[in-house]
């Protein structure tokens, strides 16, 4: 069983090392970063610690980094059954890992993602997620614990169905939890343990939290309704709210 661990990188030489000697300890987890033209060590000191490495020419974003990631895992690694996505800051524990494995393994669930302890969260962050995961429930009919956690794991069939959508940045949860659900994948959710290390300023926070929320009414409106509104596409060439999401 073999389960490609692809962690998105950008200038984490101070955890990436952590990570990996950490992951290594799972005989059957094989990290891939991909990082996204960094510009510190954190290809130098991930190919020291026995990563695959892919790297980017230029700063494109977490959704294309996991692009880049599914197409290699699709292409070159044939025997990778699963798949889990995990920040490069330590935020999500490599410890976690099994548990979201599990339930692909037992053919519980063909998509699973984590939800955290909103009691040991920051009340800005658990404020956000509340108006998210309500907003994302009413309109989809679901009755998720967490739709936005970054925490992620799928089998290879998942894979092929998710990397056909189109990504972006900071939306990228959403994007694969409703490409999940039009596809009728098995969705599972499992209680893992997140840290926070730093908090955004208010305003890139506000920014962060308006961008989610117009993609998620709006692919929920077309979810049940069939209507197109095309909202997103257009704010996000402005700077009202933040995208890429490095």
């Amino acid at each position: 069983m073999v389960t490609v661990v692809l962690i998105p990188a950008y200038n984490e030489e101070a955890t990436i090392r952590d990570i990996i000697i950490r992951l290594k300890k799972i005989d059957y987890l094989v990290p891939l970063v991909i990082d996204d033209y960094s510009s510190d060590k954190t290809v130098e000191i991930s190919k020291k610690e026995g990563s695959i490495v892919i790297k980017h020419k230029k700063n494109k974003g977490k959704g294309e980094a996991l692009i880049t990631g599914f197409n290699f895992i699709l292409k070159k690694l044939k025997k990778a059954e699963y798949v889990a996505i995990l920040d490069a800051d330590l935020q999500y524990m490599p410890e976690d890992i099994p548990k979201l494995i599990k339930p692909l393994k037992n053919k519980n669930a063909d998509y699973v993602t984590g939800y955290r302890n909103w009691m040991k969260i920051p009340f800005r962050h658990t404020l956000g997620n509340f108006i998210w995961r309500t907003c994302f429930n009413l309109l989809f009919g679901t009755n998720f614990k967490d739709t936005n956690c970054g925490f992620i794991a799928m089998n290879r069939n998942s894979m092929k169905i998710l990397i056909k959508g189109g990504y972006g940045g900071y939306i990228i949860e959403n994007v694969m939890l409703v490409e999940a659900l039009n596809n009728n994948l098995k969705i599972k959710q499992i209680p893992v343990d997140v840290y926070y290390y730093e908090k955004r300023d208010i305003i890139t926070g506000s920014r962060y939290v308006l961008g989610n929320l117009i993609f998620i009414i709006e692919s929920g409106i077309r979810h049940r309704f069939g209507i197109e509104l095309k909202l997103y596409e257009k704010i996000e060439k402005t700077k009202l709210i933040f995208t890429k999401g490095n």
